[in-house]
């Protein structure tokens, strides 16, 4: 793949700004997540390449203080979009929907917090009796 490619082989106009080169502005997909209590954080704008787990990084830096719920790391979050939990290694564009423009051109990303299953202080897994 040439410097002028896009990630899916489609050529780009890239351009250089502050010694680093920056996808062009049309380029970059939009996106805001939806929070267990219906509110919105973000929109944030990436590029087509970034990956589920880099955008997972910034919902936890931007996460509001206020709320009770909230994650500790990228992996207590699960982020789902057309009704399908997004995979880390997948990138923002290949998470696009097929389904055309979409209103104001922003992706909703539902952010699900679900802290990681740890160890019980035995070393074995804990276990909960639902009965």
């Amino acid at each position: 793949m040439s410097k002028n490619e896009g990630y899916g082989g489609e050529k780009t106009k890239k351009k250089e700004v502050g010694g680093r080169l920056q996808m062009p502005e049309e380029d970059l997909i939009e996106v805001k997540f939806r929070l267990f209590d219906g509110s919105d954080v973000g929109p944030f704008r990436f590029s087509p390449a970034s990956t589920v787990a880099m955008l997972k990084e910034r919902i936890v830096a931007e996460w509001p203080k206020d709320k009770k719920i909230a994650p500790k790391a990228a992996n207590d979050v699960k982020l789902i979009s057309a009704g399908k939990i997004l995979e880390n290694n997948k990138t923002v564009g290949q998470c696009k929907t097929p389904f055309g423009e979409l209103p104001n051109g922003v992706i909703t990303m539902h952010a699900v917090v679900q802290p990681s299953v740890g160890k019980s202080k035995s070393g074995g897994f804990l276990l909960l009796d639902l009965w």
